[in-house]
């Protein structure tokens, strides 16, 4: 019996041998077939051959093993030991590839914690751009098998090119030393990910900010027993059935937009991939709590954009590390990674390698990691079971990251990287690589194949016009500017279809920025509108009406030539000026300049549902006889809300009619100015365009370096010319060195002549001040002399 139970058995391993055996040679098939597919890398990258790098400057620790890291090597084979016998049909970890230089590395140190001094790179959406902008992206060899090797991230940093796990390691390394818990995770994901085939993915920056909506159930109020009877319903009936009718009918509309959205997406979707499941990938996890981050996710080191752990994208994970230790993920991936949990302290969910805790170190609280290291220190003094358990992980062998400025500044390989999106193309620059400061265009398409374009937009860098960002709608022609503060002009947006004069604009401005509190002006052949802010006036509208264009005239104050366009209308409104009674304060003015009349319309004042009224009428200031007009009440028509009596003071409507007679030729002017301000406008901003210039900071050491080497020559070239003036003005030799005829080369003779006239010279000199001090002398001393007997004849004097 037991012979043929052990036939049996034999025979059952037999039969599983050949299924692993067939499944096996399937999967080889599989991999055969899908090992020409193309991958989305750009085309215009050759082939990098890694075998031909340099690795003779690299340091000894790329190239040897430490006696620690050899006996971490050990562990590592022995965890590997255990793993395939208790997991056997699981596959191998990626626990130990050779690097560049052909050694065998532990993963865990290769991470290389690292904090760059850029402000950008303190945050992990900056790390992670940088990251996906700044290396170019290669495909694993194998879509289904981890890589054999693993590139320390120097290499990788200056070579600028890399598989996932190079990314990965290389993203993980700055995200540790920026203060994040973070770790590479070596998993499975799908193609799109694998390849990096962003094609059926909508671009983030055509991604609406999605609407936060309010459950009804939230809205309904609690029914109240005692509460106070609601005021009658004074709504229309027939207009709320009217909004329901046009809600249902939008309601409508956006089921059907969403029904065909959802045709085109099935139309859309990947073909059915053969590798589903298997394709291995890697990638970045950041665990919830230091850096105050809220909840845990994924990175994709690829486009640098973050994933929640629900992404149906992530199919499963096989392992993680960090600089310190590794995990082995035991949990059943069957539904992706969405059931997974991350608590890397919990030894039955996740196998640890180096098991010195429960607990990742750097997950624990400030109070535990204390009682966790003083636990450490007493279990250090009793004697050990496991070599495996007072084993540290040993140091990275990498080499310092280090990027410099120029490096950082230029991002993409060769400056310039291309991404294709669905219906979309991103281009992305370096600063001052394009003449015009371009750094990123967005190119929108009306179809997949990406034929007919819709829309593009461009942001600019370093501009000196401030210009931040351009939208044109290819269809509509009309193209949008968008400014940062500081333009000359005050520019905050200029929307338009051309630059020529009275054509359609629309111009915002930075109202804290002028004078005239202006924050916005449109503007097209027939109207010109202008919004205010804050003005002392109360002023916020201010609407002119033009008729066709006539002669051209030119404005004093401007030195712009603008057609005169008849003013046909002015209008003005004015917010509540609470000083001023309602019927006091003017709520809006027109002036009819063609009819010679101005409307005036004030305030409501309280509980009133009619606003007082003027409307003046202007008339000849004399008669045909050339006697003067006195002014009538039927030059003036009154409506007082509130009285039925007419204001019969001639004299004050008078007034008033002066003093708005006054005000329309100011305002005609500010009109005529206003118009000579668009076209000064119109007129810049052609120029800028033609003639771009870039700014540079005075903190841009490399890019103002030769400025500097500039600045030091000339100052060297005036410091030479001082000195040589100076020494030509304390030149004492020059009188005697023209006796010789100021020769380059002197003889012996020549120059102990001029060395005997110079001293000779100076003698004379000398006896010269000699011969003058004593002539002073002499003329002085007499004087001197009487003087002192003078003073001597008066002491005796007074003493007798």
């Amino acid at each position: 019996m037991e012979v043929l139970e052990e036939k049996e058995e034999e025979e059952q391993t037999e039969g599983e041998e050949l299924k692993a055996l067939e499944i096996s040679d399937n999967l080889q098939d599989v991999e055969m077939k899908v090992s020409v597919e193309q991958v989305c890398v750009p085309s215009d990258v050759p082939d990098f051959d890694w075998s031909s790098i340099d690795t003779s400057q690299l340091p000894s620790s790329y190239k040897t093993n430490s006696p620690k890291e050899k006996k971490l090597l050990h562990i590592a084979d022995h965890f590997l030991q255990q793993y395939t016998h208790l997991c056997p049909d699981r596959k191998l970890l990626f626990l130990h590839p050779v690097n560049e230089c052909g050694v065998e590395k532990f993963v865990s140190t290769t991470v290389r914690p690292t904090l760059l001094p850029y402000t950008e790179l303190y945050h992990w959406d900056g790390c992670a751009s940088f990251v996906s902008d700044y290396l170019t992206m290669e495909p694993l060899k194998s879509p289904i098998t981890p890589p054999s090797s693993l590139y320390s991230p120097t290499t990788i940093l200056k070579y600028q090119k890399g598989n996932c796990f190079d990314f990965s390691v290389l993203l993980c390394s700055m995200l540790i030393g920026a203060g994040y818990d973070a770790y590479c995770v070596h998993g499975y994901a799908t193609h799109e990910i694998c390849s990096l085939d962003e094609t059926l993915k909508l671009c983030p920056l055509l991604r609406k900010p999605q609407e936060r909506q309010v459950p009804k159930e939230g809205m309904k109020k609690k029914s109240n027993k005692y509460r106070v009877k609601p005021p009658p319903d004074l709504q229309s009936k027939f207009e709320l059935q009217q909004e329901a009718k046009k809600a249902a009918e939008t309601e409508a509309a956006q089921k059907n937009k969403e029904r065909e959205e959802e045709k085109v997406t099935e139309v859309e979707k990947p073909k059915r991939d053969p590798l589903y499941g298997l394709r291995v990938h890697a990638w970045v996890l950041v665990l919830s709590g230091k850096r105050e981050v809220p909840e845990t996710f994924f990175i994709n080191p690829f486009t640098g954009n973050s994933h929640s752990t629900m992404d149906e994208h992530f199919l499963g994970i096989e392992s993680v590390w960090n600089h310190r230790n590794y995990w082995v993920n035991m949990q059943d991936c069957w539904n992706g990674c969405k059931d997974l949990v991350f608590d890397l302290g919990d030894a039955i969910r996740w196998e640890i390698m180096l098991s010195r805790s429960n607990k990742p170190l750097q997950l624990l609280s400030d109070a535990e990691e204390e009682k966790e290291l003083s636990d450490r220190d007493t279990d250090d003094m009793q004697e050990k079971e496991e070599e495996d358990m007072s084993f540290d992980m040993p140091p990275s062998w990498v080499a310092p990251i280090q990027i410099s400025p120029r490096e950082f500044e230029t991002r993409c390989s060769q400056g310039r990287k291309v991404i294709l999106y669905k219906k979309a193309k991103l281009e992305k620059w370096a600063p001052y690589l394009n003449g015009n400061g371009l750094v990123k265009r967005l190119t929108v398409y009306a179809d997949l194949d990406c034929a007919e374009v819709v829309e593009v937009r461009e942001w600019f860098k370093n501009r000196e016009d401030m210009l931040d960002m351009r939208e044109v709608n290819k269809q509509t022609q009309l193209t949008t500017e968008y400014f940062s503060p500081g333009h000359l002009l005050g520019l905050k947006a200029h929307t338009y279809t051309s630059l020529e004069p009275e054509t359609e604009h629309t111009m915002e401005f930075y109202n804290e920025a002028r004078v005239d509190g202006l924050q916005k002006r449109v503007e097209n052949d027939n109207e010109m509108t202008e919004y205010f802010v804050g003005r002392d006036d109360f002023l916020h509208v201010r609407h002119m009406e033009f008729g066709k264009s006539g002669k051209k005239i030119h404005l004093a104050s401007t030195r712009t030539d603008i057609n005169s366009r008849p003013i046909v209308q002015i209008k003005e409104c004015f917010h509540r000026n609470l000083e001023k009674p309602a019927d006091e304060d003017v709520a809006e003015r027109i002036f009819l300049i063609t009819e010679e009349t101005i409307h005036l319309t004030y305030h409501l004042k309280d509980k009133y549902i009619t606003a007082s009224k003027k409307d003046f009428f202007k008339a000849a200031d004399r008669d045909r006889k050339g006697n003067e007009i006195i002014m009538t009440p039927e030059m003036c028509i009154t409506y007082q809300a509130g009285s039925s009596e007419k204001d019969k003071k001639l004299l004050h409507l008078y007034k008033a009619l002066q003093q708005l007679t006054e005000e329309e030729k100011q305002l005609k002017q500010q009109v005529r100015q206003s118009e000579a301000e668009v076209l000064n406008i119109l007129k810049i901003r052609e120029n800028e365009e033609t003639a771009v210039k870039l700014t540079v900071s005075i903190y841009n050491t490399e890019r103002n370096e030769k400025r500097r080497q500039q600045f030091e020559v000339m100052k060297n070239t005036m410091e030479d010319e001082l000195l040589g003036q100076e020494e030509q003005d304390l030149d004492y030799l020059a009188p005697f060195l023209i006796q010789i005829g100021h020769r380059k080369k002197m003889t012996k003779g020549q120059a102990l002549r001029v060395r005997d006239d110079c001293l000779t010279d100076l003698k004379h000199r000398l006896i010269d001040k000699a011969n003058i001090i004593q002539a002073r002398f002499e003329k002085v001393f007499p004087a001197l002399l009487q003087d002192v007997h003078v003073t001597g004849v008066s002491s005796a004097l007074a003493g007798g």
